[in-house]
């Protein structure tokens, strides 16, 4: 009986709870739609007293360069007219104009349907996006003290605008009734009908006043300390210089890395020695080759301290972007920002992510011991006293493997001049996707050396790349793909081709030797590529679904999958041809090549799992410390098999997490090369250049961006889903 009446006394609270429920949601029903009702009206006079200024202000941009017609071939920027001051101007015009826009979609007293609601908010803020997409790019790679600074003063207004358009309850109103509705007619309106309102959703939609107010004040805030993030990297990454004046310092060290080192000096107004810095190229010459291991150590601290307790310090701007992160996330309804993340992606939970960490981990660790027990004992051998240091890996590791495989790196860079690569890159490209490419010195520039190429396809232009190859003090390190315009059908029915850009920074020329790559390097480009034909052969309608705009875990496949053919003899044969000779690069190097490919796979797989650890405790609130040492001592505890280094640390320059858009998303590259691995062995039971799979892949997954669900686009290219096997098998773990 007692057991009765407690089951009773639970039924009543439930039905008195359930019946709260329903009259909160009703007066919360209640009073969004006077919220809205009054925001109609509101906006009905913003609409007006917008297309007055927009009138006036047009008239005053008549000679901005960014507002006005571009003029150009393929409407490319006109870089060589855009100046400083034509960029704040012309951002504040924009958005009064996408504002506008965004207005007159949530007014339309029409029945909203897939066309006046999703497809006019997909269409909207063309003229902004266009004037973002060059500042922002050039903000990466050609910046400046001025740029920097506008940035500051862009970002929040920026932020702004975007919350007028999810924070809209009205325009929300319209796009939820469409989704709710399902009236779309095809996979790809149903695509982005979702990612429309998830947009929304996941942006602070739902929210209510008060709530919407705190949002805007975390998402102003989180745009502005990310970027300051970027700044400090790339300022502390230029402070650092070395002018060495005693060449017995530099033995070991190539005579390339010399000639590049000798004229850095005499730039900076040196007439004599060799100036080291910490872009990608000086730096590894010396963590590579130099015999002097003070020096080693000095370049190893002067790179792992960047931003760690120094003038340009991270550390409390990691805390604060990660605290702000995860106020967002539980504000939207969120555990923490790696659950809010992860929604979106391929892999969907934390769960799903640390299983792949584990399921890597073990076997990675495993032969990473091994490698690292056989690198201690040859650096034994070959002089090295106690323990290996972090700043002794990569020294005693080339060496290592120059007596592994008779492989000596400068030799190899010989048969890797950066034109033959460039024209192995399209050649490849030309006999899988049946892409041309043909130079175009018409289209302006932002720097010199930057080259403009129109791609063709079906004697068509598709696609105009652009390739920017060279470190400057302007440009961040690393190496990425960005656009300048995605691919869409524009509402004529006519088909806007994409302005694809690739940005490196691989060893220039000097004046006795061209621009020669390590075979790293080439890896690197081909990467990069495989991101540059996901732009380029995007052949969807809708722009936000264009190219790249694929789950962050899905990205990284067209990528990865293009790394494959660097190592196969057909691709090696094809370009590869000694810069003063001409011969072609022998057989012995292109079997060291393959051989090479596993070599320390078991380390090089453990750090990126530490990484991608390291990303999810950040944004994982059970794992979160608000420490940068606790974090990274936990984390990287699976790679690390050398003395900790006092005074140095990874996290207040990991720019991917804290300023790149892989936040809760590092884990994506070896996720993504779980489907490579998968996919590319297609290709090896086809036929590595079998048109039909090369076809396959292109009609699957290179042109469909994101009009269609990742795991289905995989499905329907391997005709299964994703295993684990070819990946472990490819990389020497299994």
């Amino acid at each position: 009986m007692r057991r009765i009446c407690t089951f009773l006394c639970i039924v009543c609270m439930s039905a008195t709870l359930m019946a709260q429920q329903r009259v909160q949601v009703k007066l919360s029903n209640q009073e969004n739609s006077r919220k809205n009702e009054q925001q109609m009206a509101s906006m009905k006079d913003q609409q007006k007293q917008l297309t007055e200024e927009i009138s006036k202000l047009k008239e005053t941009l008549k000679d901005n360069p960014l507002v006005q017609d571009w003029n150009t071939p393929y409407q490319t920027p006109p870089f060589d007219k855009i100046k400083i001051e034509h960029y704040e101007p012309a951002f504040d015009y924009a958005m009064k104009v996408a504002e506008l826009e965004m207005i007159e979609i949530a007014i339309n007293e029409q029945k909203p349907t897939f066309e006046n609601t999703i497809a006019a908010l997909d269409r909207s803020g063309q003229l902004l996006s266009r004037i973002s997409g060059v500042f922002f790019n050039l903000m990466q790679c050609n910046t400046s003290a001025e740029m920097q600074k506008l940035s500051q003063v862009l970002s929040p207004k920026l932020t702004e605008y975007s919350n007028k358009i999810t924070l809209n309850g009205p325009l929300f109103e319209r796009v939820n009734k469409v989704y709710e509705s399902k009236e779309w007619k095809t996979e790809e309106q149903r695509m982005l009908a979702e990612k429309t309102y998830r947009m929304f959703v996941n942006n602070g939609a739902k929210l209510n006043e008060t709530e919407k107010d705190e949002y805007r004040k975390i998402t102003v805030e989180l745009s502005q300390i990310t970027l300051k993030f970027s700044e400090n990297v790339l300022a502390a990454t230029n402070a650092y210089n070395k002018l060495i004046t005693d060449k017995k310092m530099l033995a070991g060290i190539p005579e390339g890395a010399l000639e590049l080192a000798a004229e850095k000096a005499k730039a900076k107004g040196n007439k004599s020695g060799y100036l080291f810095d910490l872009s990608m190229p000086s730096y590894l010459a010396v963590m590579k080759y130099a015999d002097n291991e003070e020096l080693r150590h000095e370049m190893f601290i002067a790179y792992g301290s960047r931003c760690y307790k120094d003038k340009f310090d991270n550390t409390e701007t990691v805390m604060k972007i990660v605290k702000l992160r995860a106020e967002l996330a539980k504000l939207l309804g969120y555990e923490d920002y790696a659950s809010y993340v992860l929604t979106e992606r391929m892999a969907k939970n934390k769960e799903r992510v640390y299983n792949l960490i584990n399921t890597l981990g073990e076997p990675s660790r495993e032969t990473a011991m091994r490698e690292m027990k056989e690198l201690q004992e040859f650096a034994h051998q070959n002089g090295k006293e106690g323990e290996l240091n972090r700043w002794d890996m990569s020294y005693y590791s080339e060496k290592q493997k120059a007596k592994l495989f008779q492989f000596d790196e400068e030799q190899m860079k010989a048969y890797f001049t950066l034109d033959n690569v460039i024209g192995g890159v399209f050649g490849l490209a030309e006999r899988l996707y049946g892409l041309s490419f043909k130079v175009n010195k018409k289209i302006p520039v932002y720097q010199k050396d930057v080259k403009v190429y129109e791609v063709y396809k079906d004697k068509k232009v598709i696609a105009i790349l652009y390739l920017d190859f060279y470190p400057r003090d302007s440009k961040r390190g690393g190496a990425w793909m960005t656009s300048f315009r995605d691919q869409y059908v524009d509402e004529e029915g006519n088909n806007v081709i994409p302005l694809v850009s690739l940005v490196m920074n691989f060893t220039p020329a000097t004046s006795k030797t061209p621009s020669l790559l390590t075979y790293d390097e080439v890896t690197t480009f081909m990467h990069e590529f495989g991101h540059a034909l996901h732009g380029m052969l995007s052949n969807v309608n809708y722009v936000s679904l264009s190219g790249t705009s694929v789950p962050r875990d899905f990205v990284e496949l067209p990528s990865q999958m293009n790394e494959n053919w660097a190592s196969t003899p057909e691709f090696l044969q094809s370009f590869a041809k000694h810069y003063k000779t001409g011969n072609p690069i022998p057989e012995v190097y292109i079997k060291t090549i393959k051989e090479m490919e596993n070599f320390q796979a078991g380390y090089a797989s453990c750090r990126q799992l530490s990484y991608a650890l390291l990303d999810m405790r950040w944004h994982d609130a059970k794992t979160y410390s608000n420490s940068v040492d606790e974090q990274e001592k936990e984390a990287m505890a699976l790679s690390e098999f050398f003395p900790e280094v006092e005074g140095t640390a990874m996290s207040p320059a990991f720019s991917h997490i804290f300023a790149g858009g892989y936040a809760a998303g590092y884990y994506s590259y070896k996720w993504a090369e779980v489907l490579d691995a998968d996919a590319f062995s297609l290709f090896q039971e086809k036929g590595l250049f079998d048109k039909e799979v090369a076809k396959r892949f292109y009609e699957c997954i290179l042109s469909r961006g994101g009009s269609c669900d990742a795991l289905k686009m995989f499905v329907e290219f391997r005709g299964r889903e994703p295993q684990v096997d070819a990946l472990l098998k490819r990389s020497g773990l299994k």
